[in-house]
């Protein structure tokens, strides 16, 4: 049975239409990439995921459990934790204080704040800094270790990179590669197509709300990949890449 599983969702805001039938699943410990130029609907479907946003159609399940009408604190309890797009730290709080908020709906599980820390050293050394005073990278580790404090079964990440400068995508992608390894189920919203392709086992590309390709990322053809993603003849609705 799959871990987390989309069935047939729609959601929007008033009479747009954001995310039209979507339907896919992830298996526990995989890594799924969500792809799709903006506008896609693909930040709207990860809030939908995760119960900041209402369906209007459709089921989202977590191990079996139908999360239909299940409020978004709630299903982090249950196992889904959001990393949203800005971050959304507290910025008067310190890096340790915004870790600790994480805690308040935490599973049993390894992530703590002494595991956090390891898997995103750069933390370390600013965990009594505030985090209004940080770096774009150093929000977005925190962030992440936020989510993790409460041991998601399911870990959603809204645009990892945006924003950061190189330097600091590398740092946090390598800190998010410690983190699968540990078996965490992660779906991940990525602009940069080529770090997709190589940090996930799978991609799903949306297409004006709709899932147009989805397949295994080591054998996806970046030039379908590429079609689908901006809607041209080449892709292939519907079809393994």
């Amino acid at each position: 049975m799959s871990l987390l599983a989309v069935e047939s969702v729609e959601a929007g805001y008033g009479l747009l239409q954001a995310v039209r039938g979507v339907s896919f699943a992830l298996d526990p410990g995989e890594t799924v990439a969500l792809v799709g130029a903006n506008g896609a609907g693909k930040t709207t479907l990860l809030r939908t995921i995760a119960g900041a946003h209402k369906a209007s159609a459709g089921r989202v399940t977590l191990d079996g459990r139908d999360l239909t009408g299940i409020p978004a604190h709630r299903r982090v309890a249950l196992g889904i934790a959001l990393v949203p797009e800005g971050r959304r730290l507290f910025p008067g709080l310190t890096v340790e204080e915004n870790l600790r908020m994480g805690a308040a709906a935490r599973r049993p599980g390894r992530w703590d704040i002494d595991s956090v820390l390891a898997a995103f050293p750069l933390l370390g050394p600013l965990r009594r800094r505030r985090a209004g005073s940080l770096s774009g990278g150093e929000q977005q580790a925190t962030a992440i270790g936020r989510a993790l404090m409460s041991n998601p079964a399911v870990l959603l990440l809204d645009e990892v990179s945006l924003g950061l400068a190189p330097i600091a995508v590398e740092a946090v992608y390598e800190s998010l590669r410690t983190v699968v390894a540990e078996g965490t189920t992660a779906l991940l919203v990525e602009q940069d197509l080529e770090r997709a392709l190589g940090f996930a086992d799978r991609v799903v590309c949306m297409l004006e709300g709709s899932v147009v390709l989805e397949g295994p990322a080591e054998v996806a053809a970046r030039e379908k990949i590429t079609a689908a993603y901006f809607g041209l003849p080449a892709a292939v609705t519907g079809g393994g890449a």
